[in-house]
């Protein structure tokens, strides 16, 4: 019996893991008692999407509606229910090989549930398996729910939007993030340092609070305005400094990847597999996981730099020179403009250009404005 059919209601403990999504767990909490065919979850990476499918998919699976305590509910939590099928993208995009994938796993029959749950990530990327997808999404055999996990909605998934119901993620506000790293046992000073930093992801404040270079990288971003001296030369070389720093960001990630890898080669070891099965499909997923933590950190760099200027800005501001004193202005004007750039570049970072080009290209206009 599923929750719908006894009117029980889910556990709330089923969504602990997911922080600061108050208005998307009620909202899951509700559909766990009259489930439809499929889900969309939609928001930030790091947003918690995917706690809270592994929340909704125990409730569906449980015997009692979701109790949060059975074995069915701590096999779904954990991600190793045998009707919770994680169908994960073969490369850069969920393409049309995916999406048969998808389709075949649909047809089967659940295991032990009266219905199983496909949970599909990263449903962004698949704008060209979407007709593929959409018979299958639209359609599905009664006894199967799937739940999509989107970053965002392109204009090419529109028709497979149309046929989910929507739970939107937000980014986690810093102040939830702060709570959930002191409830971890992180110091509240280096938490809410780390809070700011983390771009409202979970997985990335997590990491960061775990990184001892972390402080030392943001340090060095915010000295920049005091290192540049007007000439490209100069600008290049602080900015391969910070490239060297985004790559050695890596470090902390790269170390729970290698992780990763040896318990599964521990878990095929015990079974008697020869090798680890997926493998390819999970260093796939930890390249793309290190690409997007790379630009992250560049991210929170150029924040950090960002930051540093407003300072700047808010010194001529509120020192006692008043406004019209020679120079003061003109100060001021510089200021705002060293802002609006490092924010014009901040959001190129999302647009896939060449890293090193663009925060070369940054530097050598904030050289030019001291000019």
């Amino acid at each position: 019996m599923t929750a719908a059919a006894t009117g029980l209601v889910p556990s709330p403990a089923l969504f602990d893991a997911v922080v600061g999504q108050e208005r998307a767990v009620g909202r899951l909490l509700d559909a766990a008692r009259r489930p439809v065919h499929a889900y969309l979850f939609h928001g930030p990476a790091g947003s918690g999407k995917r706690a809270a499918a592994l929340g909704l998919a125990a409730a569906l699976l449980c015997p009692d509606g979701g109790c949060g305590v059975c074995n069915s509910c701590r096999r779904a939590l954990a991600g190793t229910h045998p009707d919770l099928v994680s169908i994960e993208r073969t490369g850069a995009t969920l393409d049309v090989d995916d999406a048969r994938e998808i389709t075949t796993r649909a047809q089967r029959h659940p295991l032990e549930s009266s219905r199983q749950v496909l949970l599909v990530p990263d449903v962004h990327l698949a704008a060209k398996a979407a007709p593929a997808l959409l018979k299958t999404v639209e359609e599905p055999p009664p006894s199967t729910v799937f739940v999509l996990l989107a970053d965002d909605l392109p204009p090419g998934l529109a028709t497979i939007v149309s046929r989910c119901v929507q739970i939107p993620f937000a980014a986690v506000a810093p102040h939830d993030v702060a709570a959930w790293l002191v409830g971890r046992g992180v110091d509240a000073e280096v938490a809410a340092t780390v809070a700011d930093a983390s771009g409202g992801s979970l997985d990335r404040a997590r990491l960061l609070a775990e990184d001892p270079g972390f402080d030392a990288r943001r340090r060095h971003w915010r000295s920049v305005p005091g290192r540049l001296d007007g000439t490209g030369a100069t600008a290049v070389v602080v900015a391969d400094e910070l490239l060297a720093l985004a790559d050695g960001s890596l470090v902390p990630l790269r170390e729970r990847h290698a992780a990763e890898l040896a318990a599964l080669e521990e878990q095929a070891e015990a079974v008697g597999a020869r090798g680890v099965p997926g493998r390819r499909g999970v260093e796939d997923r930890h390249k793309r996981e290190e690409r997007r933590w790379r630009t992250d950190d560049l991210r929170m760099g150029l924040a950090a730099l960002a930051d540093a200027y407003r300072d700047r800005l808010v010194a001529t501001v509120e020192g006692q020179v008043p406004s019209g004193t020679p120079g003061v202005d003109a100060d001021r004007r510089a200021a705002a403009a060293h802002v609006d750039a490092v924010g014009r570049a901040a959001a190129a970072l999302g647009r896939n250009v060449r890293e090193d080009l663009l925060l070369e290209s940054l530097l050598v206009e904030l050289s030019g404005m001291l000019e």
